[in-house]
């Protein structure tokens, strides 16, 4: 939430206890997609009797692991008042690169590494382009998704790198006192990624450079330099979120990733980050993820196709996107 939302106003107008309903109101509004979320919960065990037992709860998470840590690097992007669409193409990037790098030298580790600096250089050519060179965001990480994904095509020459050494699948395949390994890499980087948005000044200054970049400016702010961190911390997670994947199908190919940057962005918005900055936080996303990852499993119970889901995500965003310039148009 944008920390302005939260001050009082001043003066005798702001003496005047507010009215039950009204104080109620941004309460409500705040929580909102936690009922929603124990809502779904409630009838996802009853339309699937299976949904709450261990081994399915397990498989959600798993299943979802890599498009939580995109989510995450995205929820810093949006609420700096950007966007990267570049993050399918770096997530493919990083797979590619981790499984090709864990060939060529035997290392899983330095694929990793590798696939890791892949990411900073696409988040570094992104902050330059959107920061510095001026460039609207959605422009520029649209074309920087097509140059992204040719190298990657390129670099694997269109086929998919098989790695077969077990080694490159222990860090998707391990785990630590029976949680598995990608899970924890998951909450980690959430509660690392919420202490730095909530409670540093970095991400103090986050918020108010997407609040408002002219502001932000007059106040001192390295607001270029603010906003083309947020790119490149987006572009190492969506990079280190496809070497999880690479790890876990022992395969890295450069046509995966075709939908995570729109889940992504769905998991963002749908948690209660608004699209125009300077609003958000990493704990709704993390409930966007678990409304995702409930919504998706439910779907594979029911044996929804692939084509339905898509239609089902988009409409959802489409509907948060709504609800989001309801809200905004009600305050203001």
């Amino acid at each position: 939430m944008n920390p302005s939302t939260e001050l009082s106003p001043a003066g005798p107008v702001a003496a005047m206890p507010p009215a039950e309903g009204a104080s109620l109101a941004p309460l409500a509004s705040r929580f909102a997609m936690i009922v929603v979320l124990v809502g779904l919960v409630a009838l996802a065990s009853i339309l699937y009797p299976g949904f709450l037992a261990p081994a399915n709860l397990r498989d959600l998470l798993l299943q979802n692991t890599a498009v939580g840590i995109v989510a995450l690097g995205m929820t810093f992007v949006i609420i700096s008042g950007g966007f990267d669409l570049s993050v399918g193409a770096t997530y493919a990037l990083g797979a590619t690169v981790s499984a090709g790098v864990a060939l060529s030298t035997g290392s899983p580790v330095v694929g990793i590494g590798a696939a890791v600096l892949a990411g900073l250089v696409c988040g570094v050519a992104n902050g330059v382009l959107v920061a510095r060179v001026g460039i609207n965001p959605f422009v520029a990480t649209l074309g920087s998704a097509s140059v992204i994904s040719g190298v990657a095509y390129l670099y694997s020459n269109s086929a998919p790198f098989i790695v077969s050494d077990p080694s490159f699948k222990i860090l998707a395949r391990s785990s630590v006192a029976g949680i598995p390994t990608p899970i924890l890499i998951l909450v980690v980087t959430f509660v690392i990624g919420g202490i730095a948005l909530a409670m540093t000044r970095y991400g103090r200054n986050i918020y108010a450079v997407g609040g408002n970049h002219e502001a932000g400016w007059l106040s001192g702010l390295r607001v270029k330099d603010l906003t083309a961190s947020v790119y490149v911390l987006t572009g190492v997670l969506a990079a280190f979120a496809g070497t999880i994947d690479a790890s876990r199908l022992g395969v890295g190919q450069a046509d995966v990733g075709a939908n995570i940057a729109l889940d992504a962005i769905a998991i963002v918005i749908v948690g209660g980050t608004s699209l125009r900055g300077g609003e958000g936080a990493v704990w709704r996303s993390a409930v966007g993820l678990l409304i995702f990852a409930t919504l998706t499993n439910l779907f594979y119970s029911l044996n929804l196709s692939q084509n339905w889901q898509l239609i089902a995500k988009g409409t959802i965003v489409l509907l948060a996107v709504a609800l989001d310039s309801w809200s905004r148009s009600r305050r203001s």
